[in-house]
């Protein structure tokens, strides 16, 4: 057993405490990571808030990047010092799912037995498979992909969701093509890398739609061709005078239940919608499908970007590399692992793209 510290949540809704926690040895199959940086996702807020539900105590962080410091028996990927990223998908590699290139739906994903203790030997549950807010982690060797050196590690870190997440939903799921129009709702980090995505698949018109023209302002920088307040009496109606019809692909990349009720407005005839935010457990979003079913249009959901580690990681490190995917404007602020607190509060209330802790 190591020890680390590790900011722990004990009561939902209330603040992390930084403590000193137990960290086991990699088993087989696991890879132990000493990291370097881990980025606040809105889902580690939603599951610090309650939204989600879960076990407590529990050390969540899962958009992470560091070097190995372990392996497990059976592991041969992997060495010790490698720059690798951190992520929630834990995938077998064998069930229906991964088989048809969909590791992040795996039907059987591996078990993991209690990896962090506190001090008096009870059990921390490892919040999205990862518990990253802490010095170190181990968790399966599927979790995680290798990087280039010359990627420094807190930025690479936003590979590990925020970047794959917004990016796969335009490329992976919702298969963009040149020429087409596409509405991006939610111009934070996720839409900041939805529309990113959309700008490499050669989308025609990027429609960003915010409740902020400083948000708007800064989707253009990432590639949006142009903006739409959501505080629009008609939003949907404005997206449409600017393309000229009605979007090819609506990507709802916020949790906000407003957001999805307006979505399906934005869409053509035959249009796709991609449901990416994910709202707290029990809320809900009402259409009328009648008019899905005459218009032929489509809901479609896109977890993790639909990503393929082996597959998606190297191509979009590469893009990085070339200048060509914006990667270290997505931060918003550096912090240490003792404010994280504060860096939590300011992701909360929708200023950041994305806040890093640094270790």
């Amino acid at each position: 057993m190591k020890e680390l510290r590790a900011a722990v949540c004990h009561t939902f809704g209330e603040p992390l405490r930084i403590e000193t926690v137990h960290l086991r040895a990699p088993g087989r199959g696991e890879v132990e990571v000493t990291l370097a940086a881990c980025a606040i996702c809105h889902s580690d807020i939603t599951y610090i808030d309650g939204g989600w539900g879960g076990d407590l105590p529990a050390v969540y962080g899962h958009e992470a990047a560091g070097h190995v410091s372990r392996t497990g028996p059976g592991v041969t990927a992997h060495a010790e010092g490698d720059p690798v990223l951190v992520t929630l998908i834990r995938s077998c590699g064998t069930c229906a799912a991964c088989a048809s290139g969909r590791p992040t739906l795996c039907t059987a994903p591996p078990a993991l037995p209690p990896v962090l203790a506190l001090r008096d030997g009870r059990p921390v549950a490892q919040g999205l498979n990862c518990a990253a807010f802490a010095e170190r982690v181990v968790v399966h060797a599927s979790q995680l992909a290798p990087l280039p050196a010359a990627i420094p590690l807190d930025a690479a870190s936003l590979l590990s969701c925020g970047v794959i997440t917004g990016l796969g939903a335009a490329v992976n799921t919702a298969a963009i093509r040149p020429g087409e129009v596409v509405v991006v709702i939610g111009a934070g980090g996720v839409g900041l890398n939805a529309i990113q995505g959309a700008r490499l698949a050669g989308a025609a018109r990027i429609i960003a739609v915010d409740m902020t023209g400083e948000k708007l302002a800064a989707a253009r920088d990432f590639g949006a061709t142009d903006g739409v307040l959501a505080t629009d009496p008609k939003p949907w109606a404005a997206a449409k005078r600017i393309a000229g019809r009605g979007a090819d692909a609506v990507l709802v990349t916020v949790g906000a239940i407003p957001a999805y009720d307006a979505a399906p407005r934005y869409l053509a005839p035959g249009g796709r919608l991609v449901a990416v935010g994910m709202p707290h457990s029990g809320q809900r979003s009402a259409w009328e499908p009648v008019i899905l079913a005459a218009t032929g249009q489509r809901i479609l959901g896109s977890f993790m970007g639909d990503t393929v580690l082996a597959r998606d990681i190297p191509w979009i490190s590469d893009l990085c590399g070339q200048g060509r995917l914006k990667l270290d404007a997505l931060i918003s602020g550096r912090w240490p692992l003792d404010e994280i607190n504060a860096a939590i509060d300011d992701t909360r209330s929708g200023a950041a793209r994305r806040n890093v802790i640094v270790f």
